[in-house]
């Protein structure tokens, strides 16, 4: 496999993407709202097809700011439903994410003719075409290096995503575990639980034109569920899971430019294959994980027998 330039900013992008979902992803999934990053994901669509019909663009703030509201309004209606309708939590996030994806798919169909929208772009990304839309230009020497837009647009949301987890860090672990201990400390667990979802709603929109809302999915919950099989300390968690989030991206990128090669074919997608990756080293946790992996387990479960024997 010969790497060539553009191959550096397809897997810059990709750990960028990887990694600013799966900061945020640690959290969703100590609240057991892994989910609610499925929902999000696909609730956004709404928002994005009225920023660019409202605006006819695809400029980075009316998308973020169309996410946000949406990502809030999923959150909230999910909320109602469960409290209100008197039905699971998961089949409340069913009823919002479903009806606000398919209001999504109607408007993006119109907005389709009027503007530079491609749904495909939106469901299943373009990651490969991302080095050919230049930001700006840096010198490096002699050579002139052009910056992709998705690595700045990316790059900030990462940035973002650390500062608001570092910031925040001890009102998102609290009302993590303890939502009625955290309100009883002066902060507010639902307020936590709202800026939660509105950063992750920002997160996936900024992901979308690289990878898609189903890579989207995997990266807020694989790399974080990997991590928590690998430690029970929370700031170990997360350096745990961007680890992998990155070994994921660079990983999936490689692989599938030399993996389809194998089996007669060009290449596939990279994004797709940063999905693979990332589930194969969840299988290798889940069975080589010191403490909560399967294979330790069943030595443990084998020690206690044989010490239960040896004591009759």
């Amino acid at each position: 496999m010969e790497w060539q330039g553009y191959d550096f900013w397809i897997a810059t992008v990709g750990v960028l993407c990887a990694m600013s979902c799966a900061i945020v992803g640690n959290f969703l999934l100590l609240r057991q709202m892994s989910m609610m990053g499925d929902a999000i994901s696909h609730a956004v669509l709404p928002g994005l097809a009225i920023a660019f019909l409202a605006t006819g663009s695809r400029a980075s703030l009316p998308m973020f700011a169309g996410a946000a509201v949406i990502g809030a309004l999923t959150a909230v209606f999910t909320q109602w439903i469960s409290r209100f309708g008197q039905v699971d939590r998961g089949a409340a996030m069913g009823i919002v994410f479903t009806t606000l994806f398919a209001g999504g798919l109607l408007l993006i169909a119109q907005a389709a003719g009027h503007v530079d929208l491609d749904p495909g772009c939106v469901l299943y990304g373009a990651i490969e075409l991302t080095p050919l839309d230049a930001l700006c230009s840096l010198r490096w020497g002699e050579t002139k290096i052009q910056v992709p837009r998705a690595v700045a647009v990316l790059g900030g949301v990462f940035l973002f995503n650390l500062f608001f987890v570092l910031l925040f860090f001890k009102e998102l672990r609290i009302s993590a575990f303890d939502p009625e201990l955290s309100t009883t400390l002066g902060f507010s667990a639902k307020t936590m639980h709202y800026l939660l979802m509105i950063v992750v709603a920002i997160t996936a929109v900024a992901s979308f034109e690289a990878v898609g809302s189903i890579i989207v999915i995997a990266m807020l919950v694989v790399p974080a569920a990997a991590a928590h099989l690998l430690t029970d300390k929370l700031g170990a968690m997360i350096v745990w899971s961007l680890v992998i989030a990155a070994f994921s991206a660079i990983v999936g990128h490689v692989a599938a430019l030399t993996v389809p090669r194998w089996f007669g074919f060009a290449d596939t997608s990279t994004s797709g294959m940063m999905a693979v990756i990332a589930g194969l080293v969840f299988m290798l946790a889940a069975l080589f994980a010191p403490k909560h992996g399967w294979i330790a387990r069943r030595f443990r479960l084998r020690a206690r027998k044989n010490l239960s024997s040896a004591e009759r």
